[in-house]
């Protein structure tokens, strides 16, 4: 029996969120047991601070209008940690809801002084699994919150930049930090769709090859199962960068939009190659019944051939097996060297009439 791997855990149940009411906080997810803890990276273009914590009421020390504070939470299902956080930067209760939803799609709200964008951070982890992981952006004035289900992320260049005050981010401001976190989630998207086409080649190389085995329905299922989670996380994001395009509030200050501008353009590059490749994932079940029934044809070719040859011969060795007395070539002395003669040249000649119609 072949074992069926999954590379993507399946979407958390949303039953523990019904019949109740409108704002209530209530962690829907698959990561449980995830401790909550904090890292708060607080700059400008001339200084750099970082450190760690465990408790909310260290990060909201740093409240310097000079100053960007980025404070990552990792960890949702501390909903009580959540809501120290929420309540320290006002944010609204269904924007505490909606965080610790990890069935939330990808999307962009207002709310006065500050915006709320959820996306989906997709990454290969080191055991090669591909993680599908919600995440949730306050941008609000000089102070950005990102919360994660579990530590583990794709923001490691950002922090680089960041510690090493290479490029402009340093001298940016908090929308900035938005931009380059959201372009640092749209540079792995290509790093996850182009393993996927990878892996659309592969299979693809198979099956002209005529080499499909029994695992290769199944893999070619959970190849179109992935690009459909794919395709779930990555075409509501490019909605959301199309409207944070757009958008005209003082948090998002105008030569930052140039740069979303270009995010958007990569936005729609990814979401094509995600269209082209979702084509070639249903192509491939087409590509293999057809390889399957070329083989079944060649089987039957070869089958229809041995049947077409022995029809005549049958129906001599049947001629001559019939019990009548009176047949003139039974009392010939020669007649059995005759008749296997007369057989063999028949199944040369339709060996000879089967090759030069190219059915050999």
């Amino acid at each position: 029996m072949v074992k069926r791997i999954r590379h993507l855990s399946k979407r958390p149940k949303s039953t523990k969120a019904l019949h109740q009411a409108p704002g209530t906080v209530t962690y829907v997810g698959s990561k449980e047991q995830v401790e909550t803890t904090l890292e708060v990276i607080d700059y400008n273009a001339d200084n750099f601070e970082r450190f760690t914590s465990k408790t909310p009421e260290d990060a909201f020390k740093f409240e310097a209008e000079d100053r960007t504070t980025w404070i990552n939470i990792d960890g949702l299902s501390n909903t009580a940690e959540i809501e120290k956080v929420g309540k320290y930067y006002e944010l609204h209760p269904l924007i505490i809801e909606d965080i610790v939803n990890t069935n939330q799609r990808p999307k962009i709200d207002e709310y006065g002084d500050y915006f709320f964008i959820v996306a989906k951070m997709l990454y290969y982890r080191k055991d090669g699994r591909l993680e599908n992981e919600h995440i949730s952006i306050v941008l609000g004035k000089n102070y950005v919150l990102t919360f994660q289900e579990a530590g583990g992320d794709v923001f490691d260049g950002v922090r680089e930049r960041l510690s090493n005050a290479k490029g402009r981010i340093r001298s940016r401001g908090a929308d900035y930090l938005v931009f380059a976190l959201l372009d640092a989630i749209v540079d792995n998207y290509f790093v996850v769709v182009e393993e996927m086409s990878d892996k659309i080649e592969s299979l693809e190389e198979r099956l002209f090859n005529a080499q499909p085995n029994d695992d290769i329905t199944l893999e070619i299922q959970e190849l179109k199962r992935t690009m459909l989670r794919i395709r779930r996380a990555v075409n509501p994001l490019r909605e959301v960068v199309s409207r944070l395009e757009k958008v005209d509030h003082e948090l998002v200050q105008e030569q930052t939009i140039n740069y979303i501008r270009d995010l958007y353009d990569h936005m729609i590059q990814v979401s094509e190659n995600i269209e082209i490749y979702r084509e070639m994932t249903w192509g491939l079940m087409d590509m293999y019944m057809t390889t399957i029934s070329n083989k079944m044809n060649e089987v039957m070719k070869v089958l229809t051939i041995m049947a077409s040859i022995f029809i005549p011969l049958t129906f001599l060795a049947g001629l001559y097996g019939m019990n009548f007395e009176y047949m003139p070539e039974l009392e010939y002395r020669f007649s059995y060297p005759i008749l296997l003669g007369v057989m063999f040249l028949m199944l040369l000649g339709m060996l000879f009439y089967f090759k030069r119609k190219h059915w050999l």
